[in-house]
């Protein structure tokens, strides 16, 4: 069943994959044939052609390696001095060149003249190109927004799981109480297993971390109003001193974990799976996408260790990069562990929502071959053009992409590196999700 479970997770993950892949594609077709550029092709994947279908003028289809997608536009690139290509020389850079300037026209038929994507407008290049990383990022928000407003989070909440028979210095990472070891407050006040706790010292609590920020501030006599039995009973409490985790703003641990002095009630706090509000879910989306902004940025750093968790005997951290075959491994891992359906549901769409996200970061990088170095070309051909025409000059006509090709195949080949060192480690160190 373990194993039936796996693939299964396994197949989903694939399956949302290459839905992302083919709604970032459909971002590129749609705005190239509103703008009357012709696409020949439209492709989900790499490699041999498992199934396709010619409709109008675009052939359809999906290949067997589920790494990416393309569409195939005519004219990519502005022709040479010579109207199309220039002449040949024994620099390899210049092969390059026009190599790819060769191949933007090779499928170009007659009509095609008007239909060639460099001759369109700077900002209507800008939009073909950004809309494929844009409808991953409307993906992503939609299946976020969707998951977290429809079943939500497991989170801490003011339920009570347990109550603590004693107070334990929790630097000290034992669970049973000693000779000498002071009764938890908790305790001595009566609090019990499924008390959902309504206020503290009178005031009214609805979330886990305003609770928690209460009890931490407060040390002696206090009153704990709990929810037991469908009636309301206040507690009265004497809050003691202990040594408990530092939390951030957002009541996270801080990692590393440190240890500071704070008021102590002594129970352990239930997880339930919560509902956001669309306030809420917007924050945590803005979050999120702050995160993975981040994370794009912090991606050389991340090398070193890397390399030592794959080739060395270095521990493989937790937010270390993740291929597709380790977000695979974890949607498979997701699958068998023990929680609420509803809760894997969740946690898998949150794995779809995050490498849309990443999608949508990693294309807005400006360069060459992303999408993102087509939009700064463009972007810069517009500064040029207007710069030209506010001081009168003539114009300097388009932005011949095609030059910066040598430096595209430079950043291709750093990411292919990258990816079999991710790939490498995702098999003999992948990340674990438990």
């Amino acid at each position: 069943m373990t194993v039936l479970l796996t693939l299964l997770g396994i197949v989903l993950f694939a399956v949302g994959l290459l839905v992302s892949i083919a709604w970032h594609e459909l971002g590129h077709l749609s705005t190239a044939k509103l703008f009357g550029i012709r696409v020949p092709q439209y492709m989900v994947g790499f490699g041999p052609t498992l199934w396709s279908k010619r409709k109008g003028e675009t052939e359809y289809g999906i290949k067997a390696i589920p790494a990416g997608g393309y569409i195939r536009m005519i004219g990519m690139f502005p022709p040479g001095k010579d109207g199309r290509v220039e002449a040949r020389s024994t620099s390899p850079w210049r092969s390059m060149i026009e190599d790819a300037r060769e191949a933007s026209f090779e499928e170009l038929q007659p009509g095609d003249e008007k239909r060639l994507f460099y001759t369109r407008k700077p900002w209507k290049r800008v939009i073909v190109m950004f809309a494929g990383p844009f409808m991953n990022l409307i993906l992503a928000v939609l299946l976020f927004f969707g998951s977290a407003m429809a079943v939500g989070f497991e989170t801490q909440t003011t339920k009570v799981a347990g109550v603590t028979n004693c107070v334990i210095d929790q630097s000290e990472k034992r669970d049973t109480c000693k000779p000498g070891d002071r009764p938890s407050p908790a305790k001595a006040a009566g609090l019990l297993e499924g008390d959902r706790i309504v206020a503290f010292n009178g005031e009214r609590v609805s979330d886990w971390n305003t609770l928690s920020e209460r009890i931490r501030a407060t040390t002696g006599p206090a009153t704990v109003t709990v929810q037991r039995g469908g009636e309301e009973r206040e507690l009265r409490a004497t809050l003691l001193e202990n040594r408990v985790p530092k939390k951030d703003a957002d009541g996270n641990v801080v990692q590393p974990v440190q240890y500071v002095t704070a008021g102590y009630l002594g129970f352990e706090s239930g997880r339930e799976v919560v509902p956001l509000t669309f306030g809420e879910s917007a924050s945590r989306m803005t979050d999120q996408l702050q995160a993975g902004a981040e994370a794009v940025l912090a991606l050389p750093g991340k090398i070193p260790d890397l390399w030592d968790a794959t080739f060395g005997d270095g521990e493989r951290k937790q937010d270390s990069p993740v291929g597709v075959v380790g977000a695979a491994r974890i949607s498979g891992e997701l699958m068998n562990i023990d929680a609420p359906p509803q809760t894997i549901l969740v946690f898998f769409l949150q794995l779809v929502v995050m490498f849309n996200v990443s999608l949508f970061l990693f294309n807005m990088l400006p360069l060459l071959p992303l999408d993102g170095g087509h939009i700064a070309g463009a972007l810069w051909e517009s500064v040029r053009r207007h710069t030209a025409r506010i001081f009168k000059r003539p114009d300097p006509g388009p932005f011949d992409v095609a030059k910066l090709m040598p430096v595209a195949y430079v950043v291709a080949g750093v990411f292919v590196c990258f990816t079999l060192l991710v790939l490498a480690a995702d098999i003999v160190n992948p990340v674990k999700l438990t």
